[in-house]
């Protein structure tokens, strides 16, 4: 049983990079003001009506995100008002506003709290698209900044990521619509599938060494957490990668099975 708990702590604490929405935690909120007074101010139904209209402007100028939002706000208008109302009523507040990429990674994120339990319960083709574009995303950042791909891996949030997202907006709109493509999906199917197995992890650490990863890498990728001593940025970030790709090859069941409880896992931390 060894092997399937360290690959139920591989998965609990990978959820970041799994869904990859946590990592703009902290990213996704504008500036704080300092003052104890302006902390304190409430803004009026006016001048929440009146922010609530400029961050739909916003959005509506980020034309990549257009189709993340429409299928928000058609398959779950209650999460999309509700984000709308709370995003306008804190800028309304603090006078600031996020961007249109933090805009559409909160929505996301918000979405993930509420509903995110029904992607678990996605068809197979749903979650072999979703991490599919996960691994997507990983590879994107190997390829501009290793740090920033390993920051990722361990979800990280810093600004360089939401920069990065605001210069590949394309890929960041199509990783969020497909978690919400899994949820939608995961609303409709109910698929049940059963936990995985410790053949299962036994597989797919096995697979992981016949690819070239060693115990550190594995060790790192099972912990979450960042070894000691380091590992070289573009080794510990071509991990991820190999750990996704090899997840995407693993006979199907199996792997729906752990893209199931990964999901499911994300939802409940």
């Amino acid at each position: 049983m060894n092997t399937l708990r360290l690959a139920l702590l591989s998965l609990a604490t990978l959820v970041a990079l799994f869904l990859g929405w946590n990592i703009l935690r902290g990213a996704n909120r504008p500036p704080e003001t300092t003052s104890a007074e302006s902390r304190e101010k409430r803004a009026s139904p006016q001048q929440i009506a009146a922010a609530r209209h400029s961050i739909e402007d916003r959005i509506a100028a980020a034309p990549e995100y257009a189709e993340f939002f429409a299928r928000l706000k058609g398959a779950f208008p209650g999460e999309y008002e509700a984000f709308l109302m709370r995003a306008a009523g804190r800028s309304a507040a603090a006078g600031e506003f996020g961007s249109a990429d933090a805009l559409m990674i909160e929505a996301a994120r918000a979405l993930r709290l509420s509903r995110g339990v029904l992607a678990a319960k996605a068809d197979g083709p749903a979650l072999d698209h979703f991490f599919g574009l996960e691994l997507a995303m990983l590879q994107a950042l190997a390829s501009k900044d290793q740090r920033l791909c390993v920051d990722f891996l361990y979800g990280g949030a810093n600004g360089d990521f939401l920069r990065f997202s605001s210069e590949h907006r394309d890929l960041s709109a199509a990783m969020v619509t497909a978690g919400l493509d899994a949820i939608h999906d995961g609303q409709s199917k109910k698929v049940e599938r059963d936990a995985p197995s410790a053949a299962d992890f036994q597989v797919l650490d096995d697979a992981l060494r016949e690819k070239g990863l060693g115990s550190p890498e594995i060790e790192a990728l099972l912990d979450g957490k960042a070894p000691a001593p380091p590992i070289e940025d573009g080794r510990m970030c071509r991990a991820g990668e190999v750990y996704l790709e090899t997840l995407a090859t693993m006979p199907e069941a199996a792997r729906l099975r752990i893209y199931g409880l990964a999901l499911e896992l994300m939802a409940r931390s």
